[in-house]
């Protein structure tokens, strides 16, 4: 399988995915036993609808704005802002404006 990031090379992730009219992209980074990172690009009105996952996610926004709701808590999110999202705590995703993001997932112990 070819490698979509090359490893020990500069990354620009914001350059490294495209936005699809009317739809989400996502692009998988790394993944191993410690958990994954993936890269996404979200349409303007899409979204992920409430769920959970067992491990802390972080988000990192690249591009644009979201509404990310955690335990019923709506955060907007811009341009080089960042949340945790914790273990087991329901939230979503609302793009309010087409949005890049970095989603990385660390496995708890």
């Amino acid at each position: 399988m070819e490698e979509l990031f090359k490893k020990g090379t500069v990354l620009d992730f914001e350059k490294l995915i495209d936005y699809s009219v009317g739809g989400i992209i996502s692009k998988q980074v790394l993944k191993n036993e410690a958990g994954n990172i993936t890269l996404f690009s979200f349409d303007k009105g899409q979204g992920l609808s409430e769920h959970t996952a067992p491990f802390d996610a972080l988000v990192q926004i690249l591009d644009g704005e979201a509404t990310i709701t955690i335990g019923g808590n709506p955060l907007l999110l811009k341009q080089g802002e960042s949340v945790i999202m914790p273990a087991n705590v329901t939230h979503a995703l609302f793009a309010d404006k087409e949005f890049k993001m970095l989603l990385t997932m660390i496995k708890g112990i």
